[in-house]
């Protein structure tokens, strides 16, 4: 048996008399040796839906529609176990397999025969590591397929054929014309590759970047300088590459952070110093709109901004050589779960720019003060998960006869930071405390 798979195994009894063929990524993945949970199975039938309906009946599944009108239907075992079943395009193997966007993606196999069919040599081009097409008119019929491309060089480091290049090159415009939540799927994909940047350069080389971010045209006007050894484009693939936490988000932040450079650019008349005063704030409101038309959910945008915001925020705070114990516990408070993405960021920032005035020992300084950060961070982060409330901010608006406010967040939190000081430790102190703020 050339693939075995529990799952397919179970339905074989009910697809013993159709042409079936497990497609797609799984056959990709299984020839690459990795696994895949990913089972596409196209079949030659005219009433594909009553066949899936049996399955899930029959193996106590559930039965999902994905999409009426062009036949695709889901047959889900459990929350990670699943088989989508669709039609052979025109009930053609072969106009299936020629349509499919990659080669390397057109590889089949008949599950009742138990042989891999291969009429667009894609089990070739696994070999020889390059995405290919069997027709240009393929990406054209979706132009989403441009940036699965790029997606796809960016999980297995293959060559993108030369004609697909210039394919994109001249259509690159088409994918405005595609939905936003696609747009966004590919590339939360792009960014959990392992081969990220060189796909970020050609993203851009093929000018597919702009169109997704048309805010790139300005950040590749900022030239290196005496803090950035890099040009400002590639300071952010620098930064994106050296981030170590396999987080699709965090890895856009990374490549974002500095988006608004452009915006806030000064250079010192007398010092010849490049400037940026407040692009970390200014950035943290430009990325929104275009996230927000890219689909991205409000705790992605919110997560995205926050990163972008507070990038600098670590190594400022670890800077001041007499940092208080208290200034790291806010700076915690404020970053919250994010702690360790944040000094994550701030570490690969550091690591991207070594300009001139840049010593080694000005980054061995950082590099050691963002782990002392770190240290501190998992030492403390238990105590204020196991904070008890003492008072909520109903007592304190009564106590005080105030109302919501900022004033209120800054009592709640003071009082956090005394408790995990240890000198509110009972419901009575933090009154005592609260009635200590009366004019």
């Amino acid at each position: 048996m050339i693939i075995k798979d529990d799952l397919i195994e179970l339905i074989k009894p009910y697809i013993k008399d159709y042409e079936c063929y497990l497609t797609g990524g799984y056959i990709r993945e299984y020839l690459l040796n990795k696994n895949s949970s990913d089972r596409d199975i196209t079949v030659k039938t005219d009433n594909l839906e009553n066949l899936a309906k049996k399955i899930a009946d029959n193996l106590n599944a559930s039965f999902v529609i994905l999409d009426k009108e062009n036949e695709i239907y889901r047959v889900v075992f459990n929350k990670e176990e699943y088989i989508d079943f669709a039609k052979l395009e025109n009930n053609s193997l072969e106009d299936d397999t020629d349509r499919r966007d990659f080669t390397i993606n057109s590889i089949m196999y008949d599950i009742n025969q138990d042989k891999l069919i291969d009429k667009n040599f894609g089990i070739e081009d696994l070999k020889n590591k390059i995405i290919k097409t069997k027709n240009l008119k393929n990406l054209s019929d979706d132009p989403l397929r441009m940036l699965r491309a790029i997606r796809f060089k960016s999980e297995t480091g293959f060559r993108v054929d030369d004609d697909i290049i210039k394919f994109i090159k001249e259509n690159a415009k088409l994918l405005n014309n595609i939905a936003g939540e696609r747009i966004h799927q590919e590339l939360i994909k792009v960014f959990e590759g392992e081969f990220l940047a060189d796909s970020l350069v050609l993203a851009d080389e093929t000018g597919i970047l702009e169109v997704i971010f048309p805010f790139f045209s300005e950040i590749k006007k900022i030239p290196k300088n005496s803090h950035h050894h890099l040009n400002l484009f590639y300071h952010l693939i620098e930064t994106t590459k050296n981030i170590r936490i396999n987080k699709p988000l965090l890895k856009l932040s990374a490549f974002l952070h500095d988006l608004a450079k452009p915006d806030c650019w000064t250079i010192d008349k007398e010092t010849g110093r490049h400037r940026f005063i407040g692009h970390d704030e200014e950035g943290s409101k430009k990325v929104v709109p275009y996230l927000k038309k890219l689909k991205f959910s409000n705790k992605e945008i919110e997560y995205i901004s926050k990163m972008i915001k507070y990038h600098i925020y670590p190594s400022a705070l670890m800077s001041d050589v007499n940092v208080s114990e208290k200034a790291m516990i806010r700076f915690v408070k404020k970053i919250g779960d994010d702690t360790v993405d944040l000094i994550e960021l701030s570490r690969a920032d550091r690591l991207s720019a070594r300009g001139e005035a840049v010593t080694d020992e000005m980054i061995k300084t950082n590099l050691e003060n963002l782990d002392k950060l770190l240290d501190f961070y998992n030492k403390i982060q238990p105590k204020l998960k196991s904070l008890p409330k003492l008072i909520d901010g109903n007592e304190i608006m009564k106590l005080l006869n105030i109302k919501p406010s900022k004033k209120l967040k800054e009592i709640i939190n003071e009082i956090n930071e005394k408790q995990i000081e240890g000198i509110i430790t009972t419901k009575e102190d933090a009154v005592n405390f609260v009635l200590s703020l009366k004019n």
